[in-house]
């Protein structure tokens, strides 16, 4: 063989091994699901939080996917969590569920009692944990966005969010304390006492700002 030749087989085989290093050492692109009801449909949307998201993470490599169908409660998504979420093999599953758990009691009578909403919230992680996932969790924010402790369903809606809370803490799972952030900023941002328009449009689904505000909660948890 003759010394150009050598050196060309040389050079071609460190360009190998070099393109194979960096193969190796390139982080893998995670994929994330935002599992969820009618926020989370809506979220999908441009300005949506699930698109602001998708503009946050995806440059980096990363797959985002919302997995949002309106009017869903707790016992809806671990029904459908086997094809809408399982079935992709995400590596995260941001649950953010609860509204309609607590609003459809007072809207149709056809919410989830608190003791079957704990168990199926429960049911929801273990089968995502025994997926190969990691799981973050979300509170839901509001149903009103009057003073805190004034609209009609705060107490319940309080309730639902301290199980979540404890499910959070019991299992160490990253939370986005999604009903603290806006109550919070209702509070000091609502001086007339609106029922809606400052985070929400209709009092539950997010205008903007509530979009931008539950994107910039949950972004620091999925990275």
């Amino acid at each position: 063989m003759s010394k150009q030749l050598l050196i060309r087989s040389a050079a071609a085989l460190l360009i190998g091994v070099v393109v194979i290093s960096t193969m190796a050492l390139k982080p893998k692109g995670k994929k994330i699901i935002l599992f969820g009801d009618s926020i989370t449909q809506m979220g999908v949307e441009p300005g949506g939080y699930v698109d602001l998201l998708k503009k946050g993470l995806e440059p980096a490599g990363n797959t985002v996917i919302g997995a949002g169908i309106g009017g869903n409660k707790v016992y809806d998504l671990f029904l459908r969590l086997e094809d809408d979420v399982l079935a992709k093999k995400p590596d995260v599953v941001v649950i953010y569920v609860g509204v309609n758990d607590v609003w459809h009691k007072w809207s149709s009578r056809t919410g989830t009692d608190q003791d079957k909403f704990v168990r199926f919230y429960q049911a929801l992680i273990k089968k995502i944990q025994g997926g190969g996932s990691r799981v973050v969790l979300c509170t839901p924010a509001v149903i009103g966005e009057k003073k805190p402790g004034t609209n009609e369903m705060d107490a319940e809606l309080d309730k639902y969010a301290g199980e979540i809370r404890k499910l959070a803490a019991e299992h160490q799972l990253p939370l986005a304390d999604l009903r603290k952030v806006f109550t919070a900023y209702d509070a000091a941002n609502n001086p007339q006492d609106l029922e809606k328009g400052i985070l929400t449009t209709d009092g539950v689904h997010l205008n903007a700002k509530g979009n931008q505000m539950v994107a910039d909660t949950i972004l620091p948890l999925i990275r």
